[in-house]
């Protein structure tokens, strides 16, 4: 049970915020509030499994201040830290800059924040100084490996030296987001590394490395603001290793409905064939130079080359075998010029099975070679070492660990392959991707879990000190269970649904107009669509348009009037931060601006007032049913005895869509309306379902 001078606080910064700025108290951020701290009270003398608050906080709760105000004070007389993980880094950022700060001035709450990003944010010293350097070391490094080794000549010296100069002077901490000006990838990739590549500690800059200096600070930190795919990395590799322990942490995910997909794209794996056979084959310049510079004898160079040679040869078997597949794969299962072939349930043919065998013990013994030259390499970087041999091994070291992870991210993906899934369990996606017509064709091997369930029980939810999950949707037909199911989330775990406070009948209205045909009938359905807008949107107003399909959002487009046309922004043509800013400059001038988007505007786009009052849908948005993830999972539910289209597809559409409709209403204000060109919503038992799912809007059946 919390103690009373902990409730104390909660409840003081509360009435201190409300006071402070002048805010009408919401019942819904009180229940919020209350919710995670009583399942966090137990905790003091708690020895059961980790608590674990799943929080449905409708838009206009106020979420962020309800999970800070409520898990700060509780972490701080347990002596955890706390992480905040947001889906996104522009809300990463809001967190950092905006939200945080104003509840530290706002309330008697005293606590340290620290932002914390990963290593490819960050400007790595020694590349700079190799980059800057140049010289006979590099040049040789790059006749050597070529593509490998990043070609001074290749970036921007200028603004490079700049960057230097402004670190000697302290102006600047090697962030580049805090850089003054937009750095291009072009000009940043040369500049920094990643896990397999950094030194670390026995690096010659490690007392100056502004990866680690920022990695400092936050263990004086309070609160850690992270983002989801940061905290899945540190997972990844144990825990503990880019943020704090699991165990000496309170975790607050935001938008965690993102966090199942980006759990399955951390622990998938991939590879291409030729891709890979080429590497290993250039892989042999590498060995015969660390050979030369004494960091790899003789008798390992051999044995490191004839695996090279063995590893290629049963790639090319493998190619054969996957050729055959991809060649007789049904047409239905090509889109445009790439052909994509999903293994039923995952399960893959004998032949494959046997050569992913073979690879799988191939790249253990390539993997643990290399790993042995790895070791070598740490051990020339010493303190007290020979200088020159010290500089080469600095200089080979990033490239030797580039090559290591490729060899166990092989590992990874041919072992995979090579065994069988657990009876009982959600198998793993296994597909294939081909394009023929490609000027270099190659065949893409993947592998992903079908559920996020296993690797964030295992190395998450059983190990952290506890858990908030929050964001404006996470259930889907009023219920948790695709949720719970995708997340792998507890039994014990505790779920609330808090409404929003708007009051949608009054201010919002919902059409479903009468087009007699379906969206399947596309050519019919896009004309209606095409000649609906100019009847239906008001020329001077802000809009959304939301499409399912690229194709049917350029087809509308090419049937719109001209004067139509000149008023839709499209996401095809500018980057999504600089269409927004248009679409405000044409609102405040008084134009009138429609915005043509795909799922990516769905959510997390932010138009508040007269910047969006009229919210278009093209169709119920149905997953596409060719994504291997997917595909393989609607198969595995229909073994259960279930019907996926029901289990998987109509939650999966209604969660999408309370998403895409909320788009409408951003503050209590806001008024407008929302068309969807689907009368299945009104037809089909389905669609009534997904209708009686969201928000409730005034209601309108057009004929």
């Amino acid at each position: 049970m919390l103690a009373q001078s902990v409730k104390d606080s909660i409840q003081g910064a509360y009435r201190q915020m409300i006071s402070a700025k002048e805010l009408t108290p919401r019942y819904g951020q009180r229940l919020m509030i209350a919710e995670i701290a009583k399942a966090f009270g137990s905790l003091p003398n708690h020895a059961g499994p980790p608590p674990i608050v799943v929080v449905e906080a409708g838009t206009g709760t106020g979420k962020t201040m309800a999970y800070t105000l409520a898990v700060l004070p509780i972490a701080r007389e347990l002596g955890l830290k706390v992480i905040i993980a947001t889906a996104t880094v522009a809300l990463q950022e809001q967190v950092t800059q905006k939200d945080l700060p104003e509840i530290l001035d706002a309330s008697e709450l005293d606590f340290s924040v620290s932002l914390a990003k990963g290593r490819g944010r960050y400007l790595c010293l020694s590349k700079l100084d190799m980059l800057l350097s140049g010289g006979d070391s590099m040049q040789a490094m790059m006749d050597l490996y070529g593509d490998d080794v990043s070609d001074p000549s290749h970036g921007d010296r200028l603004l490079y030296e700049k960057l230097l100069d402004a670190l000697s002077k302290g102006v600047w901490d090697g962030d580049r987001d805090s850089w003054k000006d937009l750095i291009t990838e072009e000009n940043w990739r040369p500049l920094t590394v990643d896990n397999s590549q950094c030194m670390g500690p026995k690096c010659s800059n490690f007392r100056n490395c502004c990866f680690y200096q920022a990695r400092d600070s936050m263990t004086e930190a309070d609160c850690i603001v992270s983002n989801h795919d940061l905290v899945l990395a540190d997972l990844a590799l144990g825990g503990g290793v880019i943020l704090p322990e699991p165990e000496e942490c309170l975790y607050v995910f935001d938008e965690a409905h993102h966090l199942p997909l980006k759990s399955n794209n951390h622990f998938a794996s991939t590879t291409r064939i030729k891709s890979t056979a080429g590497w290993l084959e250039k892989s042999e310049k590498l060995l015969k130079g660390l050979n030369k510079d004494e960091f790899l004898d003789t008798k390992a160079l051999q044995s490191l080359t004839t695996l090279g040679v063995s590893l290629r040869s049963e790639l090319d078997v493998v190619w054969v075998l996957l050729e055959q597949i991809a060649e007789a794969a049904d047409t239905g299962e090509s889109y445009e010029d790439r052909v994509q072939y999903a293994f039923e349930l995952g399960i893959v043919p004998a032949p494959i099975r046997a050569a992913a065998q073979n690879l799988a013990t191939l790249f253990t013994r390539y993997g643990t070679g290399l790993r042995a030259v790895v070791d070598e390499l740490k051990e020339a970087l010493e303190e007290g070492g020979e200088p020159a041999r010290r500089e080469l091994a600095e200089q080979w070291y990033g490239l030797a660990g580039s090559a290591l992870q490729r060899a166990e991210s092989c590992l990874s993906l041919w072992s995979n392959y090579a065994g069988e899934d657990p009876q009982g369990k959600a198998p793993n996606a296994r597909w294939l991707t081909y394009n023929p017509s490609d000027a270099f064709p190659d065949i893409t091997l993947a592998t992903s879990p079908v559920l996020a369930a296993d690797a964030l029980q295992e190395r998450l939810w059983e190990r952290c000190a506890g858990a908030v999950l929050t964001s404006a949707t996470l259930s889907a037909l009023g219920e948790f269970s695709m949720l719970k199911m995708r997340a792998g989330l507890p039994e014990h775990a505790s779920y609330l649904r808090i409404l929003s406070p708007f009051k949608f009948n009054e201010v919002a209205t919902l059409s479903v107009p009468k087009m007699n045909c379906l969206p399947a009938e596309v050519d019919k359905h896009t004309a209606f669509i095409a000649e609906a807008i100019p009847r239906l949107v008001d020329p001077q107003a802000g809009s959304l348009m939301l499409f399912s399909s690229r194709r049917q959002m350029l087809d509308v487009m090419g049937q719109l009037p001209r004067e139509w046309l000149d008023r839709v922004l499209c996401q095809d043509d500018f980057q999504k931060s600089q269409l927004l800013k248009y679409h405000k400059q044409r609102v405040d001038a008084a134009e009138g601006s429609l915005i043509f988007g795909l799922a990516s505007f769905a959510e997390g786009v932010d138009l508040p007032g007269e910047y969006c009052t009229h919210v278009l849908i093209a169709k119920i948005p149905f997953a596409v049913p060719n994504e291997p993830i997917e595909m393989t999972l609607a198969k595995w539910v229909e073994q259960q005895g279930l019907n996926p289209f029901m289990t998987l597809t109509v939650p999966d559409a209604a969660f999408k869509l309370v998403q895409a409709t909320g788009r409408l209403l951003r503050n209590e204000k806001d008024t407008g309306k929302i068309t969807i060109f689907d009368e299945r919503l009104s037809t089909q038992r389905y669609g009534r379902t997904i209708l009686d799912s969201l928000p409730p809007y005034r209601l309108e059946l057009l004929k």
